[in-house]
This record gives structure tokens, C-alpha cells and sequence, in this order.
């Protein structure tokens, strides 16, 4: 499927409030013309969270390389910068009063791209997107989330299994879909929540390119079901029960006079 046709599946099963994204790791000669680069168009940097977030919300695309980015954790996932021996063996952490098994656990679990490979991240609106992306990324509520990944599961029917983390989950939608080559649901991060703005309600799945046709497809089979749907069909079939008053005044109103 190309990016305009899923991005009418996703608008007509899901309505999410904001544009449903299509990403890909990249060099620099591949970024299209019309494409915001933080320091180049906007005069500062910013964390890889708020480049997803001005895609999503302002219907912008934009691009992020090494000299955009202030997040350590988001330029690791990306392997724009180097894990250093100190990082991974937690004794880093250890200088900034961390438990060294604990700060190794936590780098040695952050999902990572190879370092090197890339140069930029690009991330498009799905319906302003004119490049082959390699991961689909959908914003909202947790009803939402569960039709995607109802719809990946209809495919297969086995279970999914989701890596969860306290932070970083930049690194869940973009790195760990490429890696694993399979849906993750996203919960989002502190960064996220504080420096975008991300809502209580908010939840994501990225989907990686190889997984979009079960998906949408498992998205169509739902719909037509009548009961996988979103907005969730509420079950209306019966006669409901009314306060006493209520009553009362029915039996008043339609007694004869």
C-alpha cells in the first residue's frame, strides 16, 4: 500500500485527532525538498519526542539529524551518536548516583539503530508523505490503539508481546519497530508528556512497513464484523430502567383524564 491509501484507512476506521505519520531512517541526499530542519528553518534544536510531535500536530514534515537533536536517549536510538563502553556497562549511570546493574540493564535494553548507518530521520503526515516509509506510526486514545493492533492480530490470531519502558518511547516508535520488525504499542514517556504535551489519553502503535497490509486489512475485517469498530458500538437493544419518578410521571402523563 502506498502512503495515501493507508492513510485513508487509518482516517476512515480510526479518526484519530492527529495525522498518523510515516517514517524513515535516511541520509541527507534522500530528504525531499519541502522539509523542516530544526536548526536550519527553526533556529534551535529539539528532542526527537517534539520532531514527532510537530509532524503529528502541525501537519509538517521534518527531518532530524545529530545537529538538531538534544536527547541523548532519542540520538542513541537513532545511532546518531556513539554507545560508549561507560554508557553500556552502567558505570556512567553510577557517576550520576544510579545503581550500575540498573543503568546497564536500562542502555543495554534501549532499542538502537546501527550506529552510522543513518544521517537523518524523516517523518511525514502519511498524506503529505513522498517517500517509501519504513515504519507507520498512529497517535490516540487506548480504543483506537486496540483496533490497529486487533487488526495486526486478525492476521494471525497468536498474541503479541510489547517491550514497555519508563521513558525513551521515541525509541519504541521509530527504533524497535525497525529491529523487531513487528507492531509495538507505544506508552508514552516523561519527555513526551512533558515536553509535547502528550495527553492522559494518548497511546501510539508503530508499525512496521512488512505488518501494514495485515493491519489495514485486519481494520476492513473489523469494520465489516458490525462489532470491531471505532467509535466502539455500544449495545442499545433493550428497554431501559428509569428512576421511580420518572415512572411515576409516565404513568401520569399518559393516564387518561
Amino acid at each position: 500500500m502506498n502512503p495515501k491509501e493507508i492513510n485513508e484507512a487509518v482516517t476512515t476506521y480510526l479518526w484519530p485527532q492527529t495525522f498518523p505519520l510515516a517514517v524513515r531512517m535516511c541520509q541527507a541526499d534522500e530528504l525531499p525538498e519541502r522539509v523542516r530542519l530544526p536548526m536550519r528553518d527553526l533556529g534551535f534544536k529539539v528532542a526527537l519526542c517534539q520532531a514527532i510531535t510537530m509532524a503529528r500536530r502541525y501537519g509538517w514534515v521534518v527531518a532530524q539529524a545529530l545537529e538538531d537533536s538534544t536527547c541523548s536517549l532519542g540520538a542513541l536510538s537513532l545511532g546518531f551518536l556513539f554507545p560508549k563502553k561507560g554508557w553500556l556497562d552502567g558505570s556512567f549511570g553510577e557517576t550520576l548516583g544510579q545503581d550500575r546493574e540498573t543503568a546497564a540493564a536500562s542502555a543495554q535494553n534501549l532499542p538502537r539503530l546501527e550506529y552510522g548507518r543513518y544521517t537523518h530521520v524523516l517523518i511525514a503526515p502519511l498524506e503529505r508523505t513522498v517517500f517509501e516509509p519504513q515504519v507507520i506510526v498512529v497517535y490516540g486514545s487506548p480504543a483506537q490503539m486496540m483496533r490497529l493492533i486487533q487488526g495486526r492480530l486478525n492476521a494471525e490470531g497468536r498474541p503479541l508481546s510489547f517491550d514497555v519502558s519508563s521513558g525513551a518511547s521515541c525509541a519504541n516508535c521509530i527504533a524497535l519497530p525497525i529491529v523487531a520488525d513487528e507492531c509495538q504499542l507505544v506508552m508514552l514517556g516523561p519527555g513526551e508528556r512533558i515536553n509535547c504535551s502528550a495527553q492522559d489519553s494518548e497511546m501510539a502503535v508503530a508499525i512496521p512497513m512488512s505488518k501494514v497490509d495485515q493491519v489495514v486489512s485486519g481494520l476492513e475485517a473489523g469494520h465489516r464484523s458490525g462489532i470491531l469498530r471505532y467509535p466502539t458500538p455500544n449495545y442499545l437493544r433493550f428497554q431501559p430502567q428509569h428512576p421511580p419518578h420518572i415512572m411515576k410521571l409516565w404513568d401520569y402523563l399518559s393516564a387518561e383524564s
